[in-house]
């Protein structure tokens, strides 16, 4: 007779009902400990201990040696949904080489398991706010976009087994005051929420299948995002049909009780959360605590072991599906080497996306650089060496990172003298380096300014400094900048950021590097001496300053963003120039008369009328001329980034799906609404071509109909 083979250990079987069969052969007491990130060990069962809590936002993070790619706004801005795919298949062959290394070590901590809370797809709607470097920008659709490629990409092709498990965070309503967020509570209108706030994440559960979802730490209207019942339980698990588990940011279920003042007691708070359907608690150092809260709360009967067991089920269908319980051999993603990770394909990659995300805001023609015309060089400032302004937030650690001033180095091959001074740090009032930087700037034809900020300062509660009061340089940069711009030399400005700045253009060429990953130097240096033909665009607003924009912890998006700001602004999103130049023509709207449920379908021809290769990110916004409520005043719709080498025409095609063509009343409802609309495709937000020299935008219109 055959040994009869537990459900749970039975390959042929759904991972779910393995999941229930391995779930019910627990204690009470076995169950409680594993509804927490750091889940032990149950020997009986031959489950090993797990630790639920990865990151890999732009590369595998805290885990040691990694390819580290630019941060997520540098990655934003390149326009390219391609290159986050291409990236994050990277990051997870990179996530299960170190997990199944780890294994072979018996390690089984924090950073090498194979759920990883990414991405960060909240909408970037204020620049004061330090986490939106992590985010793709302040627009849903390009969110959206770019959020399903890079999912899709981390869990794999596996008709069976996910490579590694997505997070989409932080659900929802979130971008800061990051001081508050344990206890703010996020008002926002039915429009807003619907229109602005969830399309990413609904993108995120309904196209691409992603595995988990972490809730946020503030309220929304009241309600405790990880203790929501409109949002996980109404729109989530209901309207969307979510299927994964929901994980807890961490301490967020200990804020309900302790800073949102929602119960009377810890253990209500843990119930409520784990009632609404928040199936895993993060905890941000030891859990017990929350632990000893859970117990007592089911001690109680504030919660059930049957709501236990759902929670479960769902951590467990997870860890079956990325096959934690199968043998290596029927799981592929186990075969990937330890020889990959930091390859120099993996290398190369991370290069291409640090280029690509490469934003020139203004050149009078002095880029590119001549090697043969510039005998010296003065690279100045504060981010000209500074490791940190490479790798932004939630990174790895790069075997080679090249800095700007290495860069520039290599770059000049050795034809250009290169006079290097710091000047200042980042912050602070001290004056001590300008000397130095005068002088080195006096004896060069030619200064690269390396200005901005830093992670340090940049980043998750801004631990440093606090909030942002305003979008110039911090500490004494501009005052090292007006000093510099004294000697009346050509000058080149290099800003590394994670958002929007305001400075006083008057320099001969500005280029937005971002945090542009662990070859952002020599990225830099191509784009500086002509390698490379820049074509990132901006995916947030640079206001010229925050006067025009509403309090920080204002959540209507009223005068936010390009989609509702009615101000002048010093660069549109969407903007960026070339070294070359794109002429459009024959803009050919298939359907102008567009019937609900039909996609919008158009054709443009691209040229390349220039003297150099380049990219181009083709754009396609529209604008309701008649809508029956407020709408933006315009939206983009689709975008594609072409290469086109001298000369060459492309034909691009857009199909606008039926849903972008629907507006959102006020009561949060999408509403089909016949009536004309206008449409603007080209290298630019329209409204800005004066702006830009290197493309056009075309316009033209479609009316939907009954």
């Amino acid at each position: 007779m055959p040994k009869h083979i537990p459900p749970y250990k039975n390959t042929k079987l759904p991972f779910e009902e393995r999941a229930a069969d391995l779930v019910s052969l627990m204690t009470v007491e076995e169950k409680v400990a594993q509804l927490f990130h750091e889940a032990p060990a149950i020997e009986r069962l031959n489950i090993p201990a797990y630790n639920w809590w990865n990151e890999c936002l732009h590369g595998v993070a805290r885990a040691g040696i990694a390819t580290v790619f630019p941060q997520v706004i540098g990655l934003a801005a390149s326009f390219n949904a391609e290159l986050l795919a291409n990236a994050g298949g990277v990051i997870s062959d990179e996530a299960r080489a170190k997990h199944h290394k780890a294994l072979k070590k018996g390690k089984s901590e924090k950073y090498y398991g194979l759920t990883f809370w990414t991405p960060n797809i909240n909408i970037f709607r204020d620049p004061r706010w330090g986490r939106g470097q992590e985010t793709y920008g302040e627009d849903p659709y390009l969110t959206s976009r770019l959020a399903v490629a890079f999912i899709k990409a981390l869990q794999g092709n596996d008709k069976k087994y996910l490579k590694i498990a997505a997070c989409a965070k932080h659900f929802a309503v979130h971008s800061g005051p990051d001081k508050a967020r344990h206890s703010f509570d996020a008002k926002v209108s039915e429009k807003d929420l619907w229109e602005t706030y969830l399309p990413a994440f609904s993108a995120a559960v309904i196209e691409s299948g992603v595995e988990a979802v972490m809730g946020a730490y503030n309220r929304v209207n009241g309600e405790a995002c990880c203790a929501s019942r409109r949002l996980i339980k109404e729109i989530l698990r209901g309207k969307w049909e979510f299927k994964g588990h929901f994980v807890s940011d961490c301490a967020a279920i200990e804020d309900i009780h302790k800073n949102h003042a929602m119960t009377k007691t810890p253990e209500e708070g843990a119930a409520i959360a784990i009632n609404t359907g928040c199936d895993l608690n993060c905890c941000l150092s030891q859990c017990g605590d929350s632990l000893r809260s859970m117990k007592r709360a089911i001690a109680l009967n504030m919660v059930d072991e049957k709501t236990v067991d759902t929670a479960l089920k769902r951590l467990y269908t997870t860890r079956f599906r990325l096959g934690m319980f199968d043998p290596r051999s029927k799981v592929r993603y186990t075969q990937i080497p330890d020889k990959i990770i930091d390859s120099p394909e993996h290398r190369e990659l991370a290069l291409t996306a640090s280029r690509e995300s490469m934003v020139l805001l203004h050149n009078n023609g002095m880029l590119p650089l001549r090697r043969d015309r510039i005998k010296s060089m003065a690279v100045i400032g504060p981010n000209a060496d500074n490791l940190e302004s490479l790798l932004g937030n939630y990174n790895g650690k790069p075997s080679s990172p090249v800095t700007l001033l290495n860069g520039i180095k290599e770059g000049a091959e050795n034809k250009t003298e290169i006079n290097y001074a710091k000047g200042c740090e980042i912050t602070g009032d001290s004056k001590q380096g300008f000397d130095e930087a005068i002088k080195a700037a006096e004896k060069s034809d030619i200064i690269i300014l390396c200005m901005g900020q830093s992670p340090e300062i940049e980043g998750e509660e801004c631990d440093v400094e606090g909030e942002r009061e305003g979008l110039e340089f911090p500490g004494v940069q501009n005052e090292l900048i007006r000093e510099i711009k004294k000697l009346g030399k050509t000058t080149v400005l290099i800003i590394l950021t994670g958002s929007a700045m305001s400075f006083e253009n008057d320099f001969d060429a500005v280029l937005c590097a971002w945090y542009p990953g662990q070859d952002g130097g020599t990225a830099v240096a191509s784009v500086l001496f002509g390698e490379y033909n820049p074509a990132g665009r901006l995916p947030v607003t640079f206001y010229k300053d925050i006067k025009g924009l509403p309090p920080y912890e204002d959540y209507s998006m009223e005068n936010r963003t390009y989609r509702y700001f009615k101000g002048d602004v010093l660069y549109p999103f969407g903007y960026g120039l070339s070294y070359t130049k794109f002429i459009y023509s024959d803009l050919f709207i298939e359907n102008d008369k567009v019937k609900e449920g039909e996609p919008l379908r158009l054709t443009v021809d691209v040229k390349n009328d220039g003297e150099i290769d380049g990219d181009e990110v083709v754009q396609v916004y529209i604008r309701d001329v008649e809508a029956s409520c407020r709408v933006p005043l315009k939206q983009l719709a689709g975008f594609k980034r072409v290469n086109l080498k001298i000369g060459q025409k492309k034909t691009v095609t857009f199909s606008i799906e039926p849903k972008q063509l629907m507006l959102i009343n006020e009561k949060g409802e999408m509403v089909f609404e016949p009536g004309m609309f206008e449409i603007f495709v080209g290298g630019t937000q329209p409204g800005y071509e004066q702006l830009s020299s290197t493309t056009q935008v075309l316009k033209s219109g479609f009316e939907l109909v009954v």
